[in-house]
């Protein structure tokens, strides 16, 4: 955290402006925030911060909150969305359920009544912490001044470790207009939080699996968006490298391992290759890695994998054995645990004549279309854009749909946070404004949102932003 302004411990501020320079403290450079009345004096605040973090206007709070998930996705920190009370709050609903159910860091942070009119029916007022408290990660109601400074750190924290997800502050507008000192080092209270510090894998659990490994004949690596979260990529190809094991992704977690890649089997489940179900199905052994076992993936579950053993690691102990038992589950962020197996195992382990089927499927059973149709299809599209891309950085986002289905088959991914798609709440209108906020934290990038006719015009308005702002988004349509 920044300390310039920290000296001063009688510093005497607004509600507003200590909520908008705690953004600055925590690094944020671009939030995307949309006015109303119960939200004015933090709008105001921004523009006294303006050399410091850009402000974009959405055209609407939804395009907003997947603009700020953008920015998250394609950076790895956390991203911010303001909004106002009432209308406005429940505006970003649906941006905070799709954060929750992909682990993006997301802080929302809303307008509210002032405090004396809560729950009286005021104009414009919602009960947003209670509409969102099953879809955040923690949520605040600032009814204290005082107590501001701590919540605001909180909330980044919180957001940012362990299994990242969304928290909501709700600021009354007495709150954000009210004067007082500011305690800037207020320590935070967290009594029952335990992911300050990552959970690592103890050493007889790196053991147990790198013994598992090496009795392996068939092994596969099942990896999500968890590991593309813990930026473990880089892990992942070292260690798939070093043991020869084929890796299989979620549609969360594609651009994790390199599609170009010999021991890459693409995405699996019900969208996937055939290639990585036919190994999932005959493997003995099976690595999951940061993935929860979702029904698009497993289909019925006690077919799923039905021959192997399973070892699951992941950062949150609630997805251990939740949808399918693991023989080992192991609570561990993700990184550390690769970079324990990498000195671990053994190399040069003997899986040729399996490598060699899963790429007799692979060649066997690509992802094809009708290249012989006298026309254009959507799938030709886009692998001539895939293909046209692939030497310049390039980040896509989708919308949901059939659209979103053909660009994971046939996109290929090298990077990870190169793919922005709405995959647990399969929101339609998710791609337009994830590109936007891509296209705002790499403005060097090439940023396209691939999209069907629906997902397009369900957030179509913030073109005008994109126009407005100067980011250059590419629409495939």
């Amino acid at each position: 955290m920044a300390t310039t302004h920290q000296a001063n411990k009688t510093q005497i501020m607004s509600g507003a402006d200590i909520l908008v320079q705690s953004l600055v403290d925590h690094g944020v450079e671009v939030l995307f925030a949309y006015p109303g009345g119960a939200s004015m004096p933090l709008h105001q605040a921004l523009t006294r911060f303006s050399d410091r973090l850009r402000t974009i206007l959405p055209r609407h709070e939804q395009g907003g909150g997947f603009a700020a998930q953008g920015y998250a996705r394609s950076t790895g920190k956390v991203g911010v969305v303001m909004a106002t009370s009432g209308p406005g709050a429940t505006n970003l609903v649906t941006a905070i359920a799709d954060a929750k159910l992909d682990s993006v860091p997301l802080v929302a942070i809303t307008g509210q009544v002032t405090t004396r009119a809560i729950g009286s029916d005021a104009f414009q007022e919602t009960p947003i912490v209670e509409v969102c408290r099953g879809i955040t990660k923690h949520h605040y109601l600032v009814t204290d001044i005082a107590e501001l400074p701590r919540i605001m750190k909180e909330a980044f924290h919180i957001a940012s470790t362990g299994r990242q997800g969304p928290v909501l502050v709700d600021m009354p507008k007495d709150i954000q207009l009210e004067k007082a000192a500011v305690n800037w080092d207020a320590p935070l209270n967290l009594p029952g939080y335990r992911d300050s510090i990552p959970p690592r894998a103890r050493l007889e659990q790196i053991k147990q699996v790198a013994a598992a490994i090496k009795l392996a004949k068939r092994p596969v690596l099942y990896c999500g968006g968890g590991v593309v979260s813990a930026n473990a990529s880089d892990e992942l190809r070292i260690f798939a490298r070093k043991t020869g094991i084929p890796v299989a992704m979620t549609v969360m977690g594609l651009g994790a391992f390199p599609s170009d890649d010999p021991l890459c089997l693409d995405m699996l489940g019900m969208h996937g290759s055939v290639y990585a179900n036919w190994a999932i199905r005959d493997c003995d052994l099976l690595l999951a890695l940061g993935v929860r076992f979702d029904d698009r993936v497993t289909g019925k579950l006690d077919a799923f994998a039905k021959h192997a053993k399973i070892i699951h690691i992941d950062v949150d102990p609630s997805e251990l054995n939740k949808n399918k038992p693991a023989h080992f589950p192991i609570v561990s962020d993700v990184k550390f645990a690769l970079q324990a197996l990498i000195q671990a195992v053994e190399g040069g382990q003997d899986l040729d004549s399996w490598v060699a089927q899963c790429q007799q499927w692979k060649q066997e059973h690509p992802f094809k279309y009708d290249q012989a149709f006298d026309g254009i299809l959507q799938q030709h599209a886009i692998t001539e854009l895939s293909r046209l891309t692939q030497d310049r950085k390039t980040i896509i986002a989708v919308g949901v749909g059939q659209h979103q289905m053909w660009s994971a088959q046939f996109c290929k991914f090298r990077q990870p946070r190169r793919w922005l798609c709405s995959s647990g709440l399969g929101t339609m209108g998710f791609g337009l404004p994830a590109a936007m906020g891509a296209q705002a934290a790499h403005p060097d990038a090439l940023v396209v949102d691939i999209a069907g006719d629906g997902s397009f015009q369900m957030n179509i308005q913030e073109l005008a932003t994109c126009y407005c702002e100067d980011l250059p988004v590419k629409v495939l349509l």
